[in-house]
């Protein structure tokens, strides 16, 4: 059944794709208006970090929440919503325009203006899963290490150059592999029970499938599964063979090599001997200690129609297809 989205709410970010954000907010907003009537929307523009967070955490009474921005704008949006008593929350519909866009495609909703507004007005309601570390809420992605320096590196080359995608996220990751490939001693603790310990390049806990760009770091991994799916990558590996499971990775195909580990969590915690570089959705957090949940199917999210349910008979999950 195609989701009624009632009352709309647009949370912007004017400052996404090096600034062209307000423009496409515009034109979201036009389009909503002219779909579902002038009196059912409302746009707020974000203006400082954060902002999105107390703007959601307001938006009690609207039935649709849509955030208009890249992952870190929807990440902000989804942690205000979650603040709200689940009864009441509003469903959460997005227009992506950042330079990733990973939760769009995890939720098959075009980048296009255009084509997004027309893929809401026939969207279909699922329940999601969100994780959470720290305290702070997760839609997509967690990860430490080498991946988390590749971030931080994509966020300054973006500031530097205005340019965004794909390639220049490869483009970090090849610097990153060539000169820092560090190796990250670790703890991590699965279900209150399980202790795995070693050394790492990266530690990956995926809600959806892919992040930096639409690489499948969990191919396995769906938003509503009720478990994360985790990827570690181990030691030793030089730049050069680092460089190709690294290519491998955008299209899911680095599952092969014995130095990549999978496997899957209701509840973790990660500890390090020191600080780490991390980033959760696309956002840098700091610390040396995390514990991870997840809350399952929890938050109302609009999905592309051609997105559908189906039962696997191979885990029993209830995944997108």
């Amino acid at each position: 059944m195609p989701a009624n989205l009632g009352s709309i709410l647009l949370i912007a970010n004017p400052t996404s794709q090096n600034g062209r954000g307000e423009q496409a907010a515009n034109r979201a907003y036009e389009l909503l208006c002219a779909r579902f009537g002038e009196e059912m929307v409302q746009m707020v523009l974000t203006e400082y970090a954060r902002h999105a967070v107390e703007i959601a955490a307001g938006a009690e009474g609207y039935q649709t929440v849509v955030a208009l921005g890249g992952d870190g704008l929807i990440h902000e949006v989804a942690n205000g919503l979650m603040r709200i008593e689940e009864s009441k929350r509003p469903a959460l519909g997005l227009i992506p325009a950042g330079s990733g866009n990973d939760y769009g495609l995890s939720l098959g909703i075009s980048s296009k203006v255009e084509r997004a507004v027309e893929q809401l007005a026939s969207s279909s309601e699922m329940l999601v899963d969100v994780g959470m570390v720290n305290d702070e809420f997760f839609l997509e992605t967690l990860s430490f290490g080498l991946d988390a320096a590749i971030a931080a590196d994509t966020v300054e080359r973006r500031k530097r150059t205005g340019r965004t995608g794909t390639l220049m996220y490869f483009e970090a990751g090849l610097d990153q592999m060539l000169h820092h490939l560090d190796v990250y001693p670790y703890r991590m603790t699965i279900d209150g029970a399980q202790v795995h310990e070693g050394e790492m390049y990266l530690l990956a806990v995926q809600n959806g499938q892919t992040y930096g760009g639409h690489f499948k770091v969990c191919p396995q991994a769906f938003l509503n599964d009720g478990i994360f799916d985790i990827c570690v990558a181990h030691p030793p590996l030089n730049a050069l063979s680092a460089s190709f499971i690294f290519a491998l990775a955008k299209e899911g195909f680095h599952k092969r090599f014995k130095q990549v580990e999978f496997t899957k969590a209701r509840s973790l915690v990660v500890e390090f001997d020191r600080p780490v570089p991390a980033q959760v959705d696309g956002e840098q957090i700091e610390g040396s200690r995390f514990e991870v949940s997840l809350i399952p199917q929890t938050l109302r999210v609009l999905a592309a129609s051609s997105h559908s349910f189906a039962k696997s008979e191979v885990d029993g999950y209830v995944r997108i297809s």
